[in-house]
C-alpha cells in the first residue's frame, strides 16, 4: 500500500512538473524570452527531467545532479529541479546536499545571465531564485525531522512491544517453575508414602489378609495421585500459561495432609495455636510445605516416631512453625560421613530443604533446621520457621 502511495506521488509529481514547463514556455514566448525552435527543444528537456522524477527515490542524487545542466538550459525543468531537492534532502544526509544546492543555485543564476527576463532586473532574478531553495529547504527539512520523528516514536513502540513480550515470558516461565515446584514437593511426599506402605508389605509378612488390602489401597491411591501430579507437572512444563491449574494447597489443607501421614503410619501430634485467621495464600502454601517436606522426612528417616507439628502466633506479627521428630538410631550421629541411612529409605533429590529455604526467604521469613537435643538428652530433628502473619 506505501509503495503504490509512492507511485501516484511520483506520477502527480510529473504532471505538475510537466503542466508547469508549458505554462512557462507559454509565458516565456508571450514575452519575447524563449521563441522558435529553442521552445521546442526547452520543453523537450523540460518534458525529459519531469519523466526523471519517476526515479528519484531510488537514485536522488543522481537525478538532482542530472538536472543541474538542464537547469542551465532552460528555467522549464524548474519544478522538476525543486522536487528532486526536495526528495534529496529527506532521503539523504552529508555533503552532497550542500553541493547540489550550491550548483543548482549557480545554475539558476547562469541561466537568469543567459536568457535575462525583459521584465526583471537579473538581481530580482537571483532573488527569486534563492526564495524558491531556501523554501524548498525548509518544507524538505521539516518533513524530514517529521520522519525521524515518527521512526523514533516506531521504533519506541516496537522496543517497548518487544520488553513487554519478554517480561511476559520470564513471567509465565517464573510461574511455570513455581507451579511445578510446588507439584514436584506433592509427588516426592506421595512417593514417599508409596515407598512406606510398599517397605511395610515387605518387613511385616504377619500382616493379615485385610490389613494387605488396605495397604494396598493406600499404595494405589497414593501411585494414582503422584501421576496426576506428574502429568499436571508436564503440562505446566509445555503449557504456555498456568490456566485451568488446580489451586496449589495451602494451610486449609493442612488437616488432610495429617490425615494422610496418619494413614500411611507416620504418628502426627498436632498442636495448632493459631485460631481460625488464615493468612495470606502465599504464607499458607510455605506453612503446608514446611509441614509436608517434615513428614516426608520423618516416614523416610525415622520410620514409626512420632512427628510433632506446633503452630503459634509469635511476636511481631510472626507464625512460628516446628516440624519435630526423634532421630532414629541410624540417624543418631547427626549424618556423618560413615553412617547411612537404611536400605529401604526412598532415594530422594537432596533439594527439599534448599528449596524450603529459598521458599521461606521469598515469603520474608526465617528459616532453620538441624538437629536439637532435648532437655532429657534425646536428639530430635527439627524444622522451624517464621513467617510474617499480621494481626487482623
Amino acid at each position: 500500500m506505501a509503495a503504490l502511495a509512492d507511485r501516484v506521488f511520483d506520477l502527480a509529481a510529473i504532471g505538475v512538473s510537466g503542466f508547469t514547463a508549458m505554462v512557462i514556455a507559454a509565458e516565456a514566448e508571450s514575452s519575447g524570452r524563449v521563441t522558435g525552435d529553442a521552445t521546442f527543444f526547452s520543453l523537450v528537456l523540460a518534458f525529459a527531467a519531469s519523466a526523471a522524477l519517476w526515479w528519484r527515490r531510488a537514485h536522488p542524487v543522481a537525478v538532482a545532479a542530472v538536472l543541474v545542466p538542464v537547469t542551465v538550459v532552460t528555467d522549464f525543468a524548474g519544478v522538476a529541479g525543486l522536487v528532486a531537492l526536495y526528495t534529496l534532502i529527506t532521503r539523504r544526509r552529508g555533503r552532497v546536499i550542500p553541493v547540489l544546492l550550491a550548483l543548482h543555485l549557480l545554475a539558476g543564476v547562469a541561466y537568469s545571465l543567459i536568457r535575462p527576463d525583459p521584465e526583471l532586473p537579473p538581481a530580482l532574478e537571483a532573488v527569486f531564485t534563492v526564495a524558491f531553495l531556501v523554501a524548498t529547504v525548509a518544507v524538505a527539512v521539516a518533513m524530514r525531522a517529521r520522519r525521524d520523528l515518527v521512526d523514533v516514536l516506531r521504533e519506541r513502540a516496537a522496543r517497548a512491544e518487544e520488553e513487554a513480550r519478554i517480561r511476559a515470558d520470564q513471567l509465565r516461565a517464573r510461574e511455570r517453575e513455581r507451579i511445578a515446584r510446588e507439584m514436584h514437593d506433592s509427588l516426592a511426599h506421595r512417593i514417599s508414602m508409596v515407598s512406606l506402605h510398599a517397605g511395610a508389605l515387605v518387613i511385616r509378612p504377619d500382616l493379615t489378609p485385610a490389613e494387605i488390602a488396605k495397604a494396598a489401597t493406600t499404595i494405589r491411591d497414593s501411585a494414582h495421585q503422584a501421576l496426576e501430579d506428574l502429568r499436571e507437572i508436564l503440562g505446566v512444563l509445555r503449557a504456555e500459561d498456568a490456566d485451568g491449574l488446580r489451586p496449589q494447597p495451602d494451610l486449609t489443607d493442612l488437616d488432610e495432609l495429617i490425615a494422610d501421614a496418619r494413614a500411611a503410619g507416620v504418628p502426627v501430634d498436632l498442636v495448632s495455636e493459631v485460631g481460625e485467621t488464615a493468612p495470606v495464600a502465599a504464607t499458607g502454601r510455605t506453612v503446608y510445605r514446611l509441614v509436608q517436606e517434615g513428614l516426608t522426612n520423618a516416614g523416610k528417616h525415622a520410620s514409626g516416631a512420632t512427628v510433632r507439628v506446633g503452630l503459634s502466633r509469635g511476636g511481631d506479627d510472626l507464625l512460628h512453625v516446628l516440624v519435630e521428630n526423634p532421630l532414629s538410631p541410624a540417624n543418631k550421629s547427626g549424618g556423618d560421613a560413615g553412617v547411612r541411612p537404611p536400605a529401604s529409605v526412598p532415594p530422594g533429590a537432596g533439594a527439599g530443604l534448599v528449596g524450603l529455604a529459598e521458599r521461606v526467604e521469598l515469603a520474608g521469613g526465617r528459616f532453620a533446621h538441624g538437629i536439637h537435643r532435648a532437655p532429657d538428652g534425646a536428639l530430635t530433628f527439627r524444622l522451624e520457621a517464621w513467617l510474617p502473619w499480621p494481626a487482623s
